[in-house]
């Protein structure tokens, strides 16, 4: 019988996730000859799908992740740096 509380975080695994997601869809979008970071902004704003490619499933990767917590952990890591 354990007498603590076990802390479980499910963050880790849905950073992991999302970092997948986006070097993914990344990716499909730099094959494609767009601007990645322009395409990946411009569906973060709009929430409009038509900015990622379907290449490599990309349109349905990246509507995966939620664009507030998406939002968050663009802000976390750029100020974390």
């Amino acid at each position: 019988m354990v007498d603590g509380t076990k802390k479980f975080t499910v963050c880790e695994d849905a950073d992991v996730e999302m970092k997948y997601i986006l070097t993914t869809v990344y990716d499909a979008l730099r094959e494609k000859g767009y601007n990645p970071i322009n395409q990946i902004v411009g569906y973060i704003l709009s929430e409009d799908p038509t900015y990622i490619t379907n290449h490599h499933n990309a349109r349905s990767l990246i509507r995966k992740i939620d664009r507030d917590e998406l939002l968050q952990e663009l802000v976390r890591q750029y100020l974390a740096h």
